[in-house]
């Protein structure tokens, strides 16, 4: 696998360790998307965030 494969597994590893940190860098990207784009694309963010959580069992939809 490449570096970026790696890189990726070592990130869902992680994820899953620590899934409430986790979980709290994705509500944090996903409001810094939201206020970069004006709300336009709210839904596709929230569709997003919960397909990130899904991957490492994270908490799910927090809105």
């Amino acid at each position: 696998m490449g570096k970026l494969g790696d890189l990726a597994n070592k990130a869902k590893e992680m994820a899953s360790s620590h899934p409430d940190q986790a979980d709290k860098g994705v509500e944090r990207a996903e409001q810094f998307a939201d206020e970069r784009t004006d709300d336009r694309f709210d839904s596709q963010t929230d569709k997003a965030a919960d397909a990130i959580r899904h991957t490492y069992g994270g908490g799910g939809d927090e809105k």
